[in-house]
């Protein structure tokens, strides 16, 4: 739990700003309250909390003050500030302490939760990223080769470091080469073989160029950083060297992706390259060097291969939309199409989305489904995977569709439960039934419209005008308007209850018991 320090010098502020906020629910705890900048001040160096929540205007030390004193001695405390006040020069003065939460007073329970939820993320955020570096460098001399590979590998290959951290492990790893351009050569074992072959590979590529700047293995390649020193008819030779040296131990092909030469702090851009080059070995021989030159790109921009945000296809799935699951899942197979990607590739996208199709299954249908896999991995043509990955998305996506529909009608039918129960109550709401079923109410409120065809407001009129009229005919019971009034929900308001029993029935309440 992160500690949070509430300072304001309105008592009825601090009170209610206290009790009415779920700290916990937050990953917070509220650690002391202050009623002032310096009494604040005073708490922080007994006991720095991570957030402090302060009014601007206070007497003695106002927030502005407290925030600058704070930040110069505990710079990683966390701020939102409070004010009736909306000049902007006050919040320009806190921006320029790192202040991102600026909270108009009286603020929403929600506005205040949203801006602690968010700091929270950003100081979890800075933990994990101040925590890995203390864990690099308290064992940076026993893991110090392999943590400067791992280094250069996930600098190569994924987005986890940028520039601010290159600048840092440039100095730890003793990396003074920022300036020198590199080449990315990336090898891929043709057919099915075991990580030992990888491991081979590795061994006889580093032999044949001695000393490289990375040697390692990703996602299932060999991956070689190295100086571009070689001339390049030299260079495809220990490149040639490397595939037939293997060939000759183990009877497998190499296909190798060489990238342009470029600056070392441009790696990654180098190892998308090859990596696109490998995406169209399918179009050439196996045991072939492909280089940029050798593939044909469409366009001014180059592919950077298949990307797509699966959740836009499960969040329609999930909800039981086919429409929309159809629509996206036409625009996936489109783009596969029009970026003629290797076999294998668009096998394996379709792959990773047909899975998480299937896990919003239950065990014993995800079971039966998986047996399809094999449909995808055999089809000769984009199109029949479509139909059926389309197939297996449409019945996945109905069923849920039905699953959600008896879900709905479920709380629909508690709903009309509680407010039969309170019928007669005057204080019955949208709000008080959502809050007895634990629910948001403009959820149940849109949810009852959608299964009823009838606003919630509405269901609660007419059910009360029906049981004043059930009233009305039990002979036994002679109450007036009033009284009627009050049993059915109106309270005192009868000339309301004459209204709506009129519009409802035509009659008012003693035209209609003189009725025949």
């Amino acid at each position: 739990m992160y500690k949070v320090l509430l300072v304001d010098d309105e008592f009825i502020i601090l009170d209610g700003i206290s009790s009415v906020v779920d700290w916990g629910a937050v990953g917070t705890e509220l650690s002391g309250t202050a009623e002032n900048g310096v009494e604040a001040l005073e708490f922080v160096r007994r006991n720095p909390p991570d957030i402090i929540i302060t009014d601007i205007r206070m007497p003695g030390m106002d927030g502005l003050e407290l925030v600058a004193a704070v930040s110069k001695e505990y710079p990683q405390i966390s701020f939102v500030l409070l004010s009736g006040f909306s000049e902007f020069d006050y919040a320009q003065t806190a921006m320029q302490y790192g202040v991102k939460h600026y909270l108009l007073k009286p603020c929403s329970e929600e506005k205040l939760v949203e801006a602690l939820t968010e700091l929270v993320a950003e100081i979890r955020e800075r933990d994990d990223r101040e925590g890995f570096v203390r864990s690099i460098k308290l064992s940076l001399e026993r893991v110090m080769p392999h943590a400067k590979e791992q280094f250069l590998k996930e600098f190569v290959t994924n987005k986890t470091y940028g520039a601010r951290e290159w600048d840092y492990f440039k100095e730890v790893y003793g990396l003074p080469f920022q300036s020198q351009t590199v080449r990315l050569l990336l090898i891929e074992l043709e057919g099915e073989h075991e990580y030992e072959h990888l491991f081979a590979v590795k061994n006889i590529a580093e032999d044949i160029f001695p000393n490289p700047l990375l040697s390692s293995t990703a996602g299932g390649h060999v991956l070689l950083l190295m100086e571009d020193t070689l001339p390049q008819e030299e260079l495809f030779e220990r490149i040639d060297m490397v595939r037939s040296t293997f060939m000759r131990y183990y009877r497998t092909d190499l296909t190798a992706a060489l990238s342009e030469p470029g600056q070392l702090t441009q790696a990654r851009r180098l190892y998308k390259q090859t990596i696109e080059c490998l995406n169209h070995r399918f179009y050439l021989e196996e045991g072939s060097l492909i280089t940029e030159r050798d593939i044909s790109i469409q366009g001014d921009a180059d592919h950077h291969g298949f990307t797509y945000d699966e959740e836009r296809l499960i969040m329609p799935i999930k909800a039981g939309a086919w429409q929309d699951a159809e629509r996206e899942l036409l625009l996936v197979f489109r783009q596969l199409g029009e970026l003629r990607l290797d076999i294998a590739a668009t096998k394996s996208y379709v792959i990773q989305l047909f899975m998480a199709m299937i896990r919003l299954c239950d065990p014993e249908r995800m079971s039966g489904y998986l047996t399809q896999l094999t449909g995808i991995l055999d089809s000769t043509k984009l199109q029949s995977m479509h139909h059926l990955v389309m197939s297996v998305a449409e019945e996945i996506t109905r069923e849920r569709y039905e699953r959600n529909r008896n879900k709905q009608s479920q709380i629909v039918m508690t709903v009309k439960k509680i407010v039969e129960r309170h019928l007669h109550d005057e204080t019955l709401s949208l709000q008080m039934v959502a809050k007895e079923i634990f629910m948001n109410p403009d959820y149940v409120g849109k949810m009852f419209k959608k299964e009823t065809g009838e606003k919630f407001t509405n269901f609660v009129l007419r059910s009360r005008i029906e049981l004043a009229l059930e009233k009305i005919r039990r002979s036994s019971e002679q109450l007036t308007i009033s009284e009627l009034a009050e049993k059915t929900g109106f309270g005192d308001n009868t000339p309301y209850f004459s209204k709506i029993f009129k519009r409802y029935t035509g009659y008012s309440p003693s035209e209609y018991r003189k009725a025949p």
